[in-house]
């Protein structure tokens, strides 16, 4: 079975805990503190891998984690980092969280490689910790915990074109007929168990590439057969071609066909329906002549809609050429960018939702913000980078920090401090 969804856990690294010690040497009787940090946990890092079209190597495996950071060590050793776990998965790939549906990432495009989770910082070792008057501390900082999340991965094939139609109309030999694609073709129903691309070759080198999306029927939207399993594989292409049987070897109504694929199709999200269609009504080497009264009937019906019908034979060749060249016209028309979805949920942010702080006024007029929810944002997020830097205010903004700074009074160019972190105040 062709896998496009998987249910996953991951996990990050913890932090490596800081360590206490002090020096032990001969000549110093009262050493100081020498307590080494600990080691950043590993992250976990979706990475996309040309050679995979299924998510199958995460059916068998639920859990994947990181390595947590090593303690730190004697002689300020700092501690060993974790390494990062690399996921690899199809172009096309959706990571959403499992709790709410939102989308993490989408491994399309430029988007490659991308960090989901981050690792845990490591605690700072006793050394960090000495003071004028403390000159021996006996503790050191614990390294920051692991974020650990369900996600489920589902994969979107990336084509130019879908192919969709009932069960043995003949979408495979088409597919096979265009490209350099070999699905398995036999006479049965639902023969088609994967969604199947290639790449179609046009004479003057504008090629595009074509997918077979199998097992389209009546209730396919309310997971009925296989359709529903498959009906997200149509949201990224551009253009779309009904395949018909205008033979009437299987018995069917193709113009019922053709309404009842869209029914699903705009049951499932309506804004499939906007995208440019074409009619390829196939098995013409079946009939007498090139036309019958089912291709009459389609043009009656469909053209009035500006959906042209093209009477093609797939084991033949007949009509294809002049098919493929409608739809490259429409493909012109389109936009030249791949549907990319947007991210909307960012593990970290649910990670630390629920963690407490508090806002108080210091004695020089500086807004001061601590808590366990700051400290641990600040340490997963890099605010040496302009991306981190603004990941950051989002996360202000969302977790209603900065709603309750406006509250208290906060005025532009007032200083807002965050443990080591200081800046001044714009709205």
């Amino acid at each position: 079975m062709f896998a496009d969804r998987a249910k996953i856990i991951i996990k990050s690294g913890r932090g490596g805990d800081g360590h206490v010690s002090f020096r032990r040497e001969k000549y110093v009787p009262n050493g100081g503190p020498d307590g080494g940090d600990g080691g950043r946990g590993g992250n976990v890092i979706f990475e996309v891998d040309d050679g995979l079209n299924t998510l199958t190597d995460f059916r068998h495996r639920r859990k994947f984690a990181a390595e947590p950071g090593e303690e730190g060590g004697k002689r300020n050793c700092h501690g060993k980092n974790g390494a990062d776990l690399i996921l690899k998965v199809p172009e096309g790939t959706i990571i959403k969280d499992a709790a709410s549906g939102k989308i993490i990432a989408d491994m399309s495009g430029d988007n490659r490689r991308k960090v989901i989770l981050h690792g845990g910082k490591g605690g700072l070792g006793n050394q960090h910790f000495a003071t004028s008057t403390m000159q021996a501390p006996k503790y050191a900082q614990p390294g920051q915990e692991a974020i650990e999340i369900e996600v489920l991965l589902e994969l979107k094939v990336i084509a130019d074109v879908g192919l969709v139609g009932f069960p043995n109309v003949g979408k495979s030999t088409f597919l096979s007929r265009v490209t350099n694609a070999q699905p398995k073709i036999a006479n049965y129903h639902f023969t088609t168990l994967q969604p199947n691309l290639g790449v179609v070759d046009m004479e003057d080198g504008n090629g595009f590439v074509i997918a077979d999306i199998p097992g389209l029927i009546e209730g396919a939207s309310e997971g009925v057969g296989l359709g529903h399993e498959f009906l997200r594989h149509i949201e990224r292409t551009k253009v779309i071609i009904h395949i018909v049987d205008a033979a009437g070897t299987e018995g069917r109504d193709p113009i019922a066909d053709i309404h009842a694929i869209n029914h699903e199709l705009e049951a499932y999200n309506p804004e499939l329906l906007k995208k440019p269609q074409v009619i390829a009504a196939n098995k013409i080497d079946a009939i007498y002549g090139d036309e019958n009264e089912i291709i009459a009937s389609l043009r009656r019906e469909f053209e009035k809609e500006n959906i042209a019908v093209y009477p093609i034979s797939a084991v033949s060749g007949q009509g294809v050429r002049e098919l493929l060249f409608h739809v490259r016209g429409l493909l012109e028309k389109c936009p030249k960018e791949a549907t990319i979805y947007e991210q909307e949920f960012d593990p970290a942010l649910g990670f630390f939702k629920d963690e407490p702080y508090e806002i108080t006024l210091d004695s020089d007029g500086a807004y001061v913000v601590e808590g366990p929810k700051i400290e641990k944002m600040l340490g997963y997020t890099n605010m040496d980078s302009e991306k981190g830097f603004l990941f950051f205010q989002k996360f202000l903004r969302e977790q209603g920090i900065l709603k309750e700074l406006e509250e208290m009074g906060i005025q532009d160019g007032d200083t807002v401090r965050m443990y080591d972190l200081a800046f001044d105040y714009y709205k």
